[in-house]
C-alpha cells in the first residue's frame, strides 16, 4: 500500500468520525481520518456536555459495543447528575458537563497514537466512484491538498461542516461551527451521484465571561454524590474523587421576552432569510417564545466549559438574532445584569442526507461501500453521532473482512431504535433520540447495556477477552443473586421487626426475599438487617438484580413483545421483489415498499404509509413464492 491506500477512508474528525475511524483500525484495517482541521477534532460547538435524557442510554450503549465516548467522557468529567431519578429505571440518564478542550485534546491524542489510524487535514471534494457489474461503488476521495486518496469503504460524517452557512441576525457566512471553514464541493457531487440531501439547521447560545456573572442571585446546582460512570473501564474512585464544579440557573423574564418580540422582524429565523429545518425537541429562545407564549419564564442553565477557560455556556437561550439584541436579552437576565459575551449565539445551516438511501447497517443502497454517519444522516446531537459512527464502522470493517453485518434490531438498543427510526421512517428535522421513542423502554436501561450489546461488541472485535471475561462474569453474579432472592424464604418473626420500622405492612406467613424486594419503597440495601448471608457484590450487580425483580412482570411482557418482533424480523424480503405488481398492495404502499426497500417484515410494516392490510398481503405473496416453498 502506498501513502494514499487506504481500507477505509472516513471524513469528518467529529464524533461520528472517531468511532468509525477506530471501529475500523482497532481490527487492523488501515484507516485515514480526513478532518478540515487538526484543531477541531472531537469539538464540543453545541455544548459542553455528554448524555442526558435518552442520550445517556445512547453513551452507555456505545460503551458496551466497545467505543470510545464514554470513557473519554469520564476523563474529562467536571459535573455529573442522574436525570429522572424520580421516575423508573427505564427514563433515568446520566448527564455529565464536560471540559470541551481537554476532551478533544485527550480524543485528539488517542487518534493520533492509535495502530493502523492515519489523522489527515485535508478537505474532501469528491467520491471517487466506479461502476461495478450491479451498481456504482466507492473507489476513494478526492481531497485537497493530496489529490486521490483510495479505498474499498468510505464513512461520510461531516456534521454541520457541509454547506455549512452561519447567522447572526442579518449578517451571513460560509462557515462551519465555531468559524471554521465549511465544506463547499461536496454537496454539488454527492447529488451527481444520485444522493438526495437536505438542509436542515441548528445553533447553539452565547458564550459569558465566567466572572462577570453574579451567582448571588443564581439558583445554585450541584452534581451528584455517587458518580456512576459511562464506561466499565473507568476507575470508579478516581472519578467519585474529582471535585465536581456548580451549575447555574436563571430564568427569562417579561423583559427578555419583549426584547426578543421587538426583534422578531430581525430574526433569520422569521425574515426567510433561513430555509433549513431546525430540531423541534431543542429551539431557539425565540423560537421558545413565539411558540409557548403563554410561558412566562424560561429555565436557562449557566454550566461551564471547562477547567482552564472564563467561558460559560448558557443553555437554553440559542438564539441568532443580532448582536445587539444578543446583548439586551442577555442583560435582562436576574444574575446577567453586568454580563459580558465572549462568543456570541449563531445559527448554523448544512446539508445532510435522507437517511431512507441507507440500509441498517449505514450504507447506500446505491453505492456500495459508502457509508452515512452522525448528522450527516439527519440526527442532532454527539451522542446520536457517535452511535451512527460506531455502527457504520462496525459495518465497514466486517464488509471488509467478509464477516457478516451487525444491525441491531430495535428490540436491543436505543442505537437501534435511532437508526431504524432513520433508514425506515427518515425525518423532516434533526432526529433527537428520547426515550419516549422505543417501544420497549423498560428494557433498554442504562444499568443493562452490557447484557444487551456486549455479545454484538465481541462480534465486531471491539471487546477484548479480559473485558468479556469481566462481562461474564458480572453476569454469572446477576444471576446467581437473583436466584438467590427468589428461592430464600423469610418468616414473619424475622422480618416484621424491619417492616414496622419501614412503614410496610406486617408478614402474616412466610414470603420469599424477592417478595419483599418488590414492595414499592423498600431497596435492596433496606433488606440487610435480615438478609444476613447475602454476598458482598458490586454496586452494578444490585443495581441490575433490584430493577429486574421490581419490574419482573412489566420486564417479561415486554420480552415477549421482543420475541415475537424478533420473529417479523426474521421474515426477510428479497431484494427483487416488484411491489408494483402485487395484487391487493395498496399503491402509497408499493410506492413506499419500492422506494426505503425494507430488509424485513418488520421494517416494511413501520414505513410511514404501509398498514396492517398492506403486511397481511405481503405476508401472503411470500408464502407463494417458490423460494419460499
Amino acid at each position: 500500500m502506498s501513502q494514499y491506500d487506504f481500507d477505509v477512508i472516513v471524513v469528518g474528525a467529529g464524533h461520528a468520525g472517531i468511532e468509525a475511524a477506530l471501529a475500523c483500525a482497532r481490527v487492523g484495517l488501515k484507516t485515514a481520518l480526513f478532518t478540515i482541521s487538526l484543531d477541531s477534532v472531537a469539538n464540543m460547538p453545541c455544548n459542553p456536555s455528554i448524555g442526558g435524557t435518552g442520550k445517556g442510554h445512547l453513551v452507555f450503549e456505545i460503551d458496551a459495543l466497545g467505543g470510545e465516548m464514554g470513557y473519554q467522557a469520564d476523563r474529562v468529567t467536571l459535573q455529573s447528575r442522574t436525570l429522572n431519578t424520580g421516575k423508573g429505571a427505564a427514563v433515568r440518564s446520566k448527564r455529565v458537563q464536560a471540559d470541551r478542550q481537554k476532551y478533544s485534546a485527550n480524543m485528539k491524542s488517542l487518534l493520533e497514537t492509535e495502530k493502523n489510524l492515519y489523522l489527515i487535514q485535508a478537505e474532501v471534494g469528491d467520491i471517487l466512484i466506479e461502476e461495478g457489474k450491479d451498481n456504482k461503488r466507492v473507489a476513494g476521495v478526492v481531497a485537497f491538498p493530496g489529490g486521490n486518496y483510495y479505498a474499498k469503504a468510505v464513512i461520510l460524517s461531516t456534521g454541520t461542516y457541509l454547506g455549512g452557512l452561519t447567522h447572526v441576525g442579518d449578517v451571513q457566512r460560509r462557515s462551519g461551527p465555531d468559524g471554521l471553514l465549511p465544506a463547499e464541493g461536496l454537496t454539488e457531487k454527492l447529488t451527481q451521484y444520485g444522493v438526495r440531501l437536505m438542509r436542515f439547521k441548528t445553533g447553539t447560545p452565547p458564550r459569558i465571561r465566567r466572572d462577570s456573572i453574579d451567582y448571588s442571585l443564581l439558583e445554585r446546582q450541584d452534581g451528584e454524590e455517587k458518580i456512576t460512570p459511562f464506561s466499565v473501564r473507568t476507575d470508579k474512585n478516581y472519578l467519585n474523587g474529582i471535585d465536581q464544579l456548580p451549575c447555574y440557573i436563571t430564568y427569562t423574564n417579561a423583559e427578555t421576552h419583549k426584547i426578543i418580540r421587538d426583534n422578531l422582524h430581525r430574526s433569520p429565523l422569521y425574515s426567510g432569510q433561513i430555509h433549513g429545518t431546525g430540531p423541534r425537541y431543542c429551539p431557539s429562545i425565540e423560537d421558545k417564545v413565539v411558540r409557548f407564549s403563554e410561558k412566562e419564564r424560561h429555565q436557562l442553565f449557566a454550566e461551564p466549559m471547562g477547567l482552564n477557560t472564563e467561558e460559560i455556556y448558557l443553555q437554553g437561550f440559542s438564539s441568532s438574532l443580532p448582536a445587539d439584541v444578543q446583548y439586551l436579552m442577555l442583560r435582562s437576565l436576574k444574575g446577567f445584569e453586568n454580563a459580558e459575551i465572549m462568543r456570541y449565539a449563531y445559527a448554523i445551516e448544512y446539508d445532510c442526507c435522507d437517511p431512507t438511501q441507507l440500509y441498517p447497517t449505514l450504507e447506500f443502497k446505491n453505492i456500495s461501500g459508502l457509508y452515512g454517519a452522525g448528522q450527516f444522516n439527519g440526527s442532532s446531537g454527539y451522542e446520536e453521532a457517535a452511535s451512527q459512527g460506531l455502527v457504520a464502522g462496525m459495518n465497514a470493517a466486517a464488509k471488509l473482512l467478509g464477516k457478516e453485518p451487525i444491525i441491531l434490531p430495535r428490540y436491543t438498543s436505543y442505537i437501534g431504535t435511532l437508526i431504524d427510526d432513520l433508514v425506515t421512517k427518515g425525518t423532516n428535522e434533526p432526529y433527537r433520540i428520547m426515550t419516549s421513542r422505543s417501544e420497549y423502554r423498560l428494557l433498554l436501561r442504562q444499568d443493562n447495556a452490557d447484557v444487551r450489546l456486549c455479545e454484538y461488541g465481541r462480534r465486531a472485535g471491539l471487546i477484548s477477552d479480559d473485558r468479556y471475561s469481566a462481562f461474564c462474569e458480572k453476569m454469572r453474579m446477576e444471576r446467581d443473586e437473583t436466584e438467590r432472592l427468589c428461592t430464600l424464604n423469610v418468616s414473619p418473626t424475622s422480618a416484621n421487626g424491619l417492616l414496622i420500622t419501614l412503614g410496610q405492612p406486617e408478614l402474616s406467613s412466610g414470603v420469599k426475599m424477592s417478595d419483599l424486594l418488590r414492595r414499592p419503597g423498600i431497596t435492596y440495601g433496606d433488606l440487610a438487617p435480615i438478609d444476613v448471608f447475602r454476598p458482598e457484590l458490586p454496586e452494578e450487580v444490585i443495581e441490575t438484580v433490584e430493577t429486574e425483580i421490581k419490574y419482573e412482570g412489566y420486564i417479561k411482557r415486554q420480552l415477549s413483545d421482543a420475541q415475537k418482533q424478533k420473529k417479523i424480523e426474521s421474515k426477510m424480503l428479497p431484494e427483487d421483489i416488484d411491489y408494483s405488481k402485487i395484487k391487493g398492495l395498496r399503491l402509497e404502499a408499493a410506492q413506499k415498499l419500492a422506494e426505503i426497500r425494507p430488509a424485513s417484515l418488520g421494517q416494511a410494516a413501520r414505513i410511514s404509509g404501509v398498514n396492517p392490510a398492506d403486511i397481511s398481503v405481503l405476508v401472503i405473496y411470500l408464502s407463494m413464492r417458490p423460494d419460499e416453498k
